[in-house]
């Protein structure tokens, strides 16, 4: 079901997904994938990595703002 929620933030049905606990071969392949389409794809401190063992996938637009909530701050500061 990972890989459905990612896809849908490719192909521009949703803007965001978020994921924890996470093995970097369950990420891997969409990296490029949701970077070619213009998303963004990091570990919810905001690194590009796939070992970070939860994820942060958005369409780009929103990506620092959903950080900005991860860490409590939904102003962004």
């Amino acid at each position: 079901s990972d890989c459905y929620a990612y896809g849908l933030v490719a192909s521009g049905r949703a803007d965001i997904a978020v994921d924890a606990k996470l093995k970097p071969w369950d990420l891997a392949a969409f990296v490029p994938i949701v970077e070619e389409a213009g998303g963004r794809i990091t570990d919810w401190r905001g690194e590009r990595t796939i070992h970070g063992g939860n994820v942060l996938i958005t369409n780009g637009l929103l990506h620092d703002d959903v950080l900005a909530a991860l860490r409590g701050d939904p102003a962004g500061r």
